[in-house]
């Protein structure tokens, strides 16, 4: 089936995002150091207090979007109302370093999934439902750096959607069953392991370079709309991939995707296009 010029003009917009991580090069932009380098400031410990951190935040993340998202009517997403909360966080962090985060994160966390949320509903899905809520939460997945263990066939985007889907899928049958009370379903918490090893690089890079002495709270704040610009572009680009599945079906989305993200594998190297903010963007030219 042959995609309408349209969607294949946002097809190749998604791979775009989907398949150009830059978050780590967008943050040394701001900071103006390698993120390597603040990563290698971290202190002792900190790595522990981060892997704690991301859990406890897609934790509560997931109960606050199980319990609240009620409203499934399509509308426009307001990005900006949810960056500017996120800025606000971040301003927070930014001023009191490390020692914020484990009260930051999960603040900012429920933040960008209720912008994830807010993107998906504007791409038409049913944001009221188990299994659109668990596809807000693969976002959180999407972006980071690679595990050895991803298939080299697929593309980054698709590598990680097969790599969850067992998980849940697994996960979304248990909630549809027993819901969420006080304690998060076991296959959930195997869904929020494997989510959180990937967002916990992300946060591991932004808590590098909130510790900096030069950041503080203007540069918390501003390292913080990176991180939200970063997983709002990639809820655009992910929800878009799913809206078009739903159109021509998931197997021929999925081809195309893979053949697009080796067309543009060849064009533009990962670096050049990490380095091009602009390009990042949802709306931009392809």
């Amino acid at each position: 089936m042959l995609l309408s010029e349209d969607d294949t003009i946002d097809l190749k917009r998604s791979v775009k995002i989907l398949e150009t991580p830059g978050v780590a090069a967008r943050i040394s932009a701001v900071i103006g150091t390698p993120i390597d380098g603040a990563l290698k400031r971290l202190p002792d410990g900190a790595q522990e207090k981060i892997t704690k951190a991301v859990t406890v935040s897609l934790d509560q993340a997931m109960k606050a979007a199980l319990m609240t998202m009620r409203d499934p009517e399509q509308r426009e997403s307001s990005d900006w109302i949810h960056m500017g909360l996120a800025t606000t966080s971040g301003a927070v962090g930014g001023f009191f370093g490390l020692a914020a985060l484990a009260v930051e994160l999960p603040i900012t966390t429920v933040i960008i999934l209720r912008s994830i949320a807010d993107i998906a509903r504007a791409e038409g899905e049913k944001v009221d439902e188990v299994d659109v809520i668990m596809a807000c939460m693969e976002v959180f997945a999407l972006g980071s750096t690679k595990n050895s263990s991803d298939d080299a066939a697929e593309s980054g985007y698709y590598a990680v959607r097969v790599g969850l889907s067992k998980m849940v899928n697994e996960a979304a049958a248990q909630i549809a069953k027993s819901g969420v009370q006080n304690e998060i379903p076991s296959a959930l918490m195997r869904v929020i392991s494997a989510i959180g090893a990937r967002f916990g690089v992300v946060v591991s890079q932004k808590a590098a370079a909130q510790i900096l002495p030069i950041i503080g709270a203007a540069g918390g704040a501003g390292i913080n709309a990176i991180f939200m610009d970063h997983y709002q572009s990639m809820a655009r680009g992910h929800f878009t991939v799913r809206r078009l599945e739903r159109t021509y079906g998931k197997d021929v989305i999925r081809q195309k995707y893979n053949e697009l993200a080796e067309e543009f594998r060849h064009k533009k190297s990962f670096k050049e296009a990490s380095g091009t903010t602009n390009d990042l963007t949802p709306g931009s030219a392809v």
